[in-house]
């Protein structure tokens, strides 16, 4: 059901849709579609945007089979920003394994790395520690989303250079609007795209004090067929090229009133900054449990004691050298350096008016939304226009101007 009717009802390429089309079908041969039965009793159009839970008889068959005669499994690489042992990359990784159609590697941090956008480390080294999940070869790195993604695609870590697909979730908390660009998720995923890798983030719209940690089980059924799609179509080079999906899974993922292509919105949380007194810094209490290696703990502490040191050293200096002289009194008066401590919140604010088509409003809705992004910047020729005008402008003015003199 490729037809332009067909892909109009369910919001979603129509190469997605006829591979999403061929694994339900797999799962309803197989008796497995997770609710009784009552996929088969919907029409085909509904039967398309509502996504049953997961089965893996089928696949796990057609994966033996391929072992069997010496084929080669897709790999797919698991990151995320949350941690390595966060319940939303645990469920995927476990269903994937489970499923069998592909060689599961995970290479994740090892600590929280929410909302540290595309940062790399560099100059310093990063520690690469095994990890045990049953059934995929897995490391924690003490790095953030993107270290993770161009480690494991360098070549240095694992055996292959460039993976299937390279999916970051399932993560916890949207990544709608603007908070793309401040997501580790999301950068993990584009880290892939640079590199040439097709890549999905996958988020679910976690809600305080109504979220439990089953729905990232629930999550991961509803959007196993999606990924199984993906890694169909990426096979069979008809997978959207030069783009990143950003799927986001509603706060009620069985729930759910079906798939929906969107575009970025302009959506973001209020940013929150309140000064903290210096005995609420959280640091050194919290730097223990943030790190399970001992070997990185003391290395950790060690590169501390010597910041700490250079720090006292510098202030003492600055101390010394922050002297300034005050003329009408005839003295030298010594200057304190005065350091604050802030802690920055997000808060939830009013939904603001936008199209049924943007992320938000339609996650809002219960969808589970599909948004393209894109490494290259869309700017609208307006825009282009007037930066080219402003351009000239500052040029002849720079141009007619008298030469200063010297």
């Amino acid at each position: 059901m490729t037809d332009p009717e067909s892909k109009k009802n369910n919001h979603l390429p129509p190469n997605l849709v006829a591979n999403l089309q061929n694994v339900l079908a797999g799962r309803r041969a197989g008796g497995g579609n997770g609710d009784g039965g009552e996929v088969d009793s919907k029409p085909a159009a509904e039967e398309d945007l509502r996504v049953p839970s997961s089965s893996s008889a089928p696949a796990a068959d057609a994966a033996a089979a391929a072992a069997a005669d010496g084929s080669k499994k897709p790999v797919v690489l698991v990151t995320n920003a949350d941690g390595i042992s966060s319940p939303g990359l645990t469920f995927l990784v476990e269903a994937l394994v489970r499923e069998g159609q592909s060689d599961v590697h995970v290479c994740a941090p090892d600590s929280d790395k929410s909302v540290s956008g595309h940062s790399i480390t560099l100059h310093q080294t990063v520690a690469a520690t095994s990890a045990d999940i049953k059934g995929a070869t897995a490391f924690e790195i003490s790095g953030s989303p993107a270290d993770c993604v161009s480690l494991a695609l360098s070549g240095a870590l694992f055996s292959w250079s460039k993976p299937t697909l390279v999916i970051s979730g399932i993560n916890k908390g949207s990544n709608c609007g603007h908070h793309a660009f401040y997501s580790g998720a999301v950068a993990g995923a584009r880290e892939a795209l640079v590199c040439g890798v097709p890549s999905l983030v996958i988020s679910l719209n976690w809600k305080k004090d109504k979220s439990q940690e089953s729905d990232f089980k629930d999550a991961v059924d509803v959007c196993l067929p999606l990924i199984n799609a993906a890694i169909g179509d990426i096979e069979k080079g008809t997978f959207p090229r030069n783009c990143l999906l950003n799927i986001e899974i509603p706060t009620a993922p069985f729930t759910n009133q079906g798939f929906k292509l969107t575009r970025q919105s302009l959506w973001r949380y209020t940013s929150s900054w309140q000064a903290v007194s210096a005995n609420r810094h959280p640091a050194a209490g919290q730097f223990m449990s943030m790190h399970q290696s001992l070997g990185i703990q003391l290395a950790q502490l060690g590169r501390d004691a010597s910041a700490a040191g250079a720090a006292r050293r510098t202030g003492a200096q600055r101390k010394i050298v922050e002297i300034e002289s005050v003329a009408a009194a005839g003295k030298s008066e010594q200057r304190e350096v005065l350091k604050k401590h802030f802690r920055l919140e997000f808060l939830e604010k009013e939904q603001e008016a936008m199209d049924d088509d943007f992320d938000f409003r339609a996650l809002e809705e219960g969808f589970v939304t599909v948004t393209p992004l894109y490494l290259e910047l869309q700017v609208e020729p307006e825009i282009q226009a007037l930066a080219s005008d402003w351009l000239a402008a500052v040029l002849k003015g720079v141009e007619e101007a008298p030469e200063a003199d010297v």
